[in-house]
C-alpha cells in the first residue's frame, strides 16, 4: 500500500523534504516544471533574499509569490539549485528538457554550489533514455543537419513540433540512444555545430537526489 494516493502527491512531499537540504535566505537557483511548482510554493517559508529562474514560467511563478527573481549576470554563484528530472540514475546523471528550459536549466546550475535533484520513483532508471527520448536544443538553421549529425551516431531525431524554447531555438527530441557513457556523450552531442546543448545532465549531476517512493522519501546520492 503506497503512502500517496497520486503521482501529484508524490511530487508534493518530495518537494517538502527538499526544503532542509536549501538554505534559508540568499539567493537560491530555482528550475522548471511540475514537481517544481510544488517546491516553489513553499520557498516563502525559506525568506530567500532572491531567486535565479531557470525559465520565463518559474520566473513568473516566483513573483507572484512576491520572490524577487534577478538576472544570473547580477550573482557571482549560488548556494544551491533545486529541481527535477525526466529520468535520473544511480550515478545521479539525469536526463532533462522535457519542458524545452535545458539550456537555462544548465546555466544555472552550472554556478551552484549543490544540485538538489527532487523526483518521485518514477523517474529512477537504471539507463538513461531507454524510455524518455533526449532533447537537444538546436539553433532553428541547424535542424536539419544536426538532426543527420544525431542519426550517424545511432539516434533517431524527431522535431518537437510547435515549441520554441525561451531562447528562440527548437528542440529535437532523439529516441534509441544507447547511452553507456553519459558524460563522453554529453560532450559530444554539444560539439555538433548548432547544438545549444543537450539534455544530459552529467557534467553538471544532482549532489542528492530526493525521491519521493511508495514507502516515503529516500534521499539519494551518487554510487
Amino acid at each position: 500500500m503506497s503512502l500517496y494516493a497520486t503521482q501529484d502527491e508524490k511530487k508534493q512531499a518530495a518537494a517538502k523534504a527538499a526544503l532542509k537540504h536549501l538554505p534559508k535566505g540568499g539567493i537560491l537557483g530555482v528550475g522548471t516544471g511540475s514537481t517544481v511548482n510544488f517546491l516553489i510554493d513553499l520557498l516563502p517559508e525559506l525568506q530567500l533574499e532572491a531567486a535565479v529562474a531557470s525559465s520565463e514560467a518559474t520566473a513568473q511563478r516566483l513573483k507572484k509569490l512576491g520572490i524577487e527573481v534577478v538576472d544570473m549576470n547580477s550573482v557571482g554563484g549560488l548556494d544551491a539549485y533545486v529541481d527535477g528530472a525526466d529520468e535520473i540514475d544511480r550515478h545521479m546523471h539525469m536526463i532533462k528538457g522535457g519542458g524545452a528550459a535545458l539550456t537555462r536549466e544548465k546555466i544555472v546550475a552550472s554556478i551552484a554550489k549543490k544540485f538538489v535533484c527532487i523526483v518521485d520513483d518514477s523517474k529512477w532508471v537504471e539507463q538513461l533514455s531507454r524510455e524518455f527520448p533526449l532533447p537537444v536544443e538546436v539553433i532553428p538553421m541547424a535542424r536539419s543537419a544536426v538532426a543527420r549529425k544525431i542519426v550517424a551516431l545511432g539516434g533517431d531525431p524527431a522535431y518537437r513540433e510547435g515549441v520554441v524554447t525561451d531562447n528562440g531555438n527548437v528542440i529535437l527530441d532523439v529516441y534509441n540512444l544507447n547511452i553507456l557513457n553519459a558524460l563522453e556523450l554529453e560532450k559530444t552531442l554539444n560539439d555538433i555545430p548548432g547544438v545549444v546543448t543537450n539534455g544530459i545532465f552529467a557534467l553538471n549531476k544532482a549532489d542528492i537526489a530526493i525521491v519521493a517512493t511508495n514507502n516515503g522519501i529516500e534521499e539519494r546520492t551518487a554510487v
